[in-house]
Parts: C-alpha cells; sequence; structure tokens
C-alpha cells in the first residue's frame, strides 16, 4: 500500500527543512525523504558565521539538527531512504524508495547540487581543516595568510578576487595555460596585485605535516613532469558543481547545466516545485536555499488551496513520526569532501544542498 501525502519533499538540506517547518505550520503534513545521510553540504561545514540568528556562529550540523527538530516540532514526517525512482507524468506524483512507494498530491525538490572535487584523498581528509568548496563561506578565517584557488573558469576568478579581501596572498591553480573564464573575469583576476598564477599543474597532493590542517600542496607540471611543493594555509576547490538532477531528467525542464529551471520556485510540472541548488546556479547559500524552501512551500499550498484535493497520511507507514527524536547527526564525507541530501542513489549523490 503506497504512503499518501498532500506534500512529499526531496532532500533534507536548508531548503527542504525549511519548506518543511512552513508546510507543516500550513497543515500539509508533508513527508520530507531526506534519504539514508540528510543535511545537505551545511554537514560537513565547520563553523557558520553568516546565517542570521547566531551572532557568536554555529555548526553546520548543529543548525540542521536544529532545524530537522524545528520540523519535527510542526507534525513533519521523516523517510531515511533514498529515493530511487521518481514519476511526474500525473497527479498524484510517485516518489519510489527502496522501501515504499509514496503519492504526492504536490513536490518540492531539495536534491541540491554537489561540488566537484580534485579527487585525491587528502582532500577528503583536510576538508574543512583548510580545504573548502566555498570562499564566500570562508574566505574571512583566512585572513592574513596564504592561500591557493583550484580551478580556471569564471567560479576560480571570482573566488580568486574575493578572497583578497582577506588572504595575504592568493595562487590559482590551472592544469592548463588556457582559462574557461571570460575575459573580463580573467583580467580582473590578473589585474590584482595579490593574485599570481601556476599554470599547467594539478595538485597532487595536500600537505598537513601531520598536524591535521593544511600547511601547503605538492604540485606535478602536466607537461615537464616536474614536482614542486607550495606553502599554504588554505586551499579552495572551484571547479564546478554538478546539481543532483538525474531523477528528473526527460521529465522536468532543466538548463544547459542540468540545473532545475524553476520560476519563482514552479518547474515545468504544475505542482512540483524546486528550491535551493538544485535550481540555483548562481548564489549557493544557506540562506538563500531556506528562502526559495519557504517560497516553495507556500506556493505548494497555494496550489493545493486551488485545486483542492487534500490526502491523508497513514498512522502506520514506515517513516519516523513527529514524535520521534531527531536523530544525531554525524558529518558524513564523499568523494567530493562534502555531504548529500542523498534522495539521489548513492552513485550519484555528494551534495545537497547549499553552502552557507
Amino acid at each position: 500500500m503506497a504512503l499518501t501525502t498532500k506534500l512529499a519533499i526531496l532532500g533534507g538540506g536548508p531548503a527542504g527543512l525549511t519548506a518543511a517547518i512552513y508546510a507543516a505550520r500550513g497543515q500539509l503534513n508533508p513527508i520530507v525523504i531526506e534519504g539514508v545521510s540528510s543535511g545537505g553540504q551545511l554537514m560537513t561545514t565547520s563553523e557558520v558565521e553568516n546565517f542570521p540568528g547566531f551572532p557568536d556562529g554555529v555548526q553546520g550540523p548543529e543548525l540542521m539538527e536544529n532545524m530537522r527538530k524545528q520540523a519535527l516540532r510542526f507534525g513533519t514526517v521523516f523517510v531515511s531512504e533514498n529515493a530511487h525512482t521518481v514519476r511526474l507524468g500525473s497527479r498524484p506524483f510517485a516518489i519510489v524508495t527502496d522501501a515504499q512507494e509514496i503519492l504526492a498530491e504536490t513536490l518540492i525538490i531539495t536534491t541540491g547540487a554537489r561540488s566537484r572535487s580534485i579527487g585525491i584523498a587528502s582532500e577528503r581528509t583536510l576538508m574543512g581543516r583548510g580545504v573548502s568548496v566555498c570562499a564566500t563561506c570562508d574566505g574571512f578565517f583566512f585572513r592574513g595568510k596564504d592561500v591557493a584557488v583550484v580551478g580556471g573558469g569564471d567560479a576560480a576568478m571570482e573566488e580568486a578576487v574575493f578572497l583578497t579581501r582577506f588572504a595575504k596572498s592568493v595562487t590559482v591553480i590551472h592544469r592548463r595555460d588556457k582559462f574557461r573564464a571570460s575575459p573580463i573575469m580573467l583580467k580582473r583576476a590578473q589585474d590584482n596585485a595579490k593574485i599570481k598564477f601556476v599554470l599547467d599543474s594539478v595538485v597532487e597532493e595536500i600537505l598537513d605535516g601531520g598536524s591535521g590542517k593544511v600547511k601547503g600542496v605538492r604540485l606535478k607540471n602536466i607537461k615537464t613532469g616536474d614536482l614542486s611543493e607550495l606553502t599554504l594555509d588554505g586551499i579552495f576547490v572551484a571547479i564546478g558543481h554538478e546539481p543532483n538532477t538525474s531523477l528528473f531528467k526527460g521529465q522536468l525542464e532543466l538548463t544547459e547545466r542540468g540545473f532545475i529551471k524553476a520560476t519563482e520556485t514552479a518547474t515545468s510540472i504544475p505542482g512540483v516545485f524546486a528550491a535551493g541548488d538544485v535550481q540555483d546556479e548562481k548564489y549557493k547559500q544557506a540562506i538563500t536555499a531556506s528562502g526559495a524552501g519557504c517560497m516553495a512551500a507556500l506556493n505548494a499550498q497555494w496550489f493545493l488551496d486551488e485545486h483542492d484535493q487534500p490526502a491523508e497520511t497513514p498512522a502506520d507507514a514506515k517513516v519516523v513520526a513527529a514524535q520521534s527524536t531527531a536523530k544525531e547527526s554525524t558529518p558524513p564525507t564523499n568523494d567530493a569532501g562534502t555531504s548529500t541530501s542523498s534522495v539521489v542513489p548513492p552513485a550519484l549523490a555528494t551534495s545537497t544542498a547549499s553552502s552557507p
């Protein structure tokens, strides 16, 4: 027997949990399919200092745990399983996990995006200990220090320029001698006296000297094979993001980069909404993800009001009920060094949701 609900939310990061809080308070009885590993990228973020309401900062996992408890308080039901199939051809929409099928009159997709990684073990080990994927989030911690940015596109140039507000020096490491960055972004970086470039080189190893914190990198010149070391206090990986949208290809309209096309969270299918990094190619912040989650929940509520097709949630469903204790959060990691909403298959999932 399928589990039915007025609203299902795919993803357990800031967007999904904010949507759940608003929807639960609106008496929509939301079900959040959070995956085996929930919380989004904030689960691997140590100190969050730019989320409003925390003057002394807050640990990423603590913030997500509190948001989950708040959603539970208002009656949100959580399914801690990965979704492997979604059918959006008609209402109710179907979400299939390994254990059950969920039928929802409306759906909010908050499956997030994952940062591309260099792909070395030391990157994963030192993530949050000098390795970062978000200059906006972590640049402040590197005031007066030497840092590097890995990448050659607009994102890398933007991160490098931003970091010069804090860092003593910024080294851009790029595997080629030509850049994918737009000419204007590249010139902006090249004209900055704090930024220097190491080209035709890849990061072979991130060094910590046994300290558990970034102390430098070992580089390999891909043309000559020569090895060199660069002393650093931090390294920012800026080689792009991959949205977790494989479940929706061929069903929802996507952008050229694979993000869900959404207008004020509404997708190409009526009753299906998207919020957070899965539809955000620009900002990728926890606060903007939460704002979009709020918008999506309100839009879902208004959609249901207009179409007036209620559904009930069985009390004996295989879910974590509202009275259950919020599960303890242990920051998971993956090949990208970030966590994921994990509502996509494990082979595809490395994030959710957004960076702070």
